[in-house]
């Protein structure tokens, strides 16, 4: 008798419990079905690996709904598009943020809203007629993108490497090293010669820089001659020059204020002329005279033949 009560006990407390958990799903049907809820349609222009129907919606990290309905854009096969539903007292504005972060290390991504003013006005949406909200670019979508670009570089980069290091490339290289292994060994036995060199090289600047600074001497006292003595000497210059115009312009007015008489007296000249050649004459007359006195003074005085006249 007593086994059999403590079977009774057992299946009334399953049947208790079965009932219990059967309402407490009734009543967090009703719950949810209760609740009301705000409709948004979020496009987004990128890809959204790893959000799935189900996934919750956050609201500043806090879970204010879920994804219901994920599709490719109709016109833009490029765009996904979200619908997810929102608790009606969350106020999703017009210049609330929409975007993707990472739930958990799986990769299981979750949508989130953040920002919006309070003077911005809220947003409503039912399942028919959602609101459309363009989403940003998420940073972790933003680190996958430039990772999947790393890696082609890397992978370009490791290729471009296994080309330059391809055998030919290796011998060549090898060579390459090889010979600046022989050119420091052959530095190093001549390594005396290179010194006296340097030595030598040292001299020639020490004595290029001591004729600069003689040279710069030199054009110090020039510019400083051309600066003193130059510009005296171009001050006689300047002064003689004066006196040379004033003297120009003296006899200039001189021959200006006398070319009356200078017009005579070149005239009286004209005039001479005739008694010029005249005189030429008589002179000429006298000297025959003279010699033939001194030839025969007799037959010249007493009876000789008369001088004639000899024309010019």
């Amino acid at each position: 008798m007593e086994p059999k009560a403590h079977h009774v006990i057992i299946g009334l407390f399953t049947l208790i419990a079965v009932v219990a958990a059967l309402f407490f799903a009734l009543w967090l049907a009703k719950s949810s079905a209760d609740r009301e809820w705000v409709y948004y349609e979020i496009v987004f222009d990128h890809a959204v690996s790893g959000l799935s129907k189900g996934n919750p919606v956050l609201y500043s990290g806090i879970e204010v709904g879920d994804v219901l309905e994920l599709k490719l854009g109709e016109d833009n096969p490029g765009h996904v598009r979200v619908l997810v539903r929102v608790e009606q007292s969350v106020p999703v504005r017009e210049n609330t943020r929409a975007g993707l972060v990472l739930a958990n290390i799986t990769g299981s991504m979750s949508v989130q809203f953040s920002g919006g003013s309070t003077d911005s006005p809220v947003l409503e949406g039912s399942r028919e007629h959602p609101t459309q909200i363009t989403a940003e670019p998420s940073a972790f979508n933003s680190l996958l993108t430039n990772g999947e670009a790393l890696l082609t570089k890397a992978e370009t980069l490791l290729t471009s490497a296994n080309r330059v290091l391809s055998e030919e490339n290796t011998e060549n290289l090898t060579a390459i090293l090889r010979n600046a292994k022989d050119a420091s060994d052959s530095l190093l036995d001549n390594r005396d010669k290179l010194v006296a060199l340097l030595e030598r090289m040292d001299d020639a600047s020490k004595r290029a820089a001591e004729a600069a600074i003689k040279v710069s001497t030199v054009s110090d006292n020039a510019n400083a001659l051309l600066q003193n003595e130059g510009k005296s000497v171009l001050t006689s210059m300047s002064a003689a020059m004066k006196t040379v115009q004033q003297i120009g312009a003296r006899l200039d007015q001189l021959t200006r204020d006398n070319e009356g008489a200078l017009d005579s007296g070149l005239q009286g000249m004209g005039e001479l002329a005739p008694a010029l050649r005249e005189l030429r004459n008589t002179l000429r007359n006298l000297n025959q005279f003279t010699r033939r006195l001194e030839e025969d003074p007799t037959g010249t005085i007493w009876g000789g033949p008369s001088i004639k006249e000899v024309s010019q």
